[in-house]
């Protein structure tokens, strides 16, 4: 499968449904194996659903950086593509690791899910960017900085612990008319370098600063 970049509608059809997340083993990660053969509809995207109003949609400017205080993440974030496989791409495993947009995605703040991935662990570099990511809760602060000097802040409204058996695609990448955001680790009991269990984060644009 070649890495063109499919439209906003048809990406979750362009084989994310085998998406690589950032498991951060030396062997880079696992797969989820669910693959959608169509693009779901609007309501698709059930764990995200709230009554939290969304702030006014931004133009297209890439994240070059995230912060979660929560947590205490502050990382810069990297463009990410489609491996051969038709997989999405992984950070590379090092030491200053780092959290990665998939560009074909909306950028953070567009209508649509905004899809970043980090780590849980990075080989014997130890704990990754994403390390904690389970531990976040509804209405926590999630901020994406942009290339074009906007900031746009999401509020957490669904974390949830799959097995990557049962990846909910759908939910994941499924059209929405808000701008909502994703983030995707690896999580559950470990194997060697292989994590069960996917660990993904919903949140919905909450406010805008230019």
């Amino acid at each position: 499968m070649t890495a063109t970049a499919p439209s906003r509608r048809a990406f979750v059809a362009a084989g994310l449904g085998s998406l690589l997340v950032g498991c951060g083993g030396n062997g880079g990660g696992g797969t989820t194996s669910a693959r959608p053969s169509s693009p779901p509809s609007p309501s698709a995207s059930k764990p995200s659903a709230s009554k939290a109003k969304s702030a006014r949609s931004l133009r297209r400017s890439e994240p070059v950086g995230l912060s979660i205080p929560a947590i205490e993440v502050d990382t810069p974030v990297m463009r990410l593509g489609l491996a051969r496989d038709g997989s999405v791409q992984v950070p590379p495993i090092t030491a200053d690791d780092r959290a990665g947009w998939y560009r074909h995605s909306p950028t953070p703040g567009q209508v649509g899910p905004s899809v970043i991935l980090g780590h849980v662990t990075v080989g014997s570099h130890g704990d990754g960017v994403f390390r904690h990511l389970d531990r976040l809760r509804r209405g926590d602060r999630i901020v994406a900085r942009l290339a074009d000097g906007a900031a746009a802040e999401f509020a957490v409204t669904a974390v949830r612990k799959v097995a990557k058996a049962d990846f909910p695609a759908d939910d994941v990448y499924g059209d929405v008319d808000r701008p909502e955001l994703r983030l995707i680790t690896c999580g559950g009991p470990r194997s060697g370098d292989w994590y069960r269990d996917n660990v993904i984060v919903f949140a919905v644009l909450s406010s805008t600063s230019p």
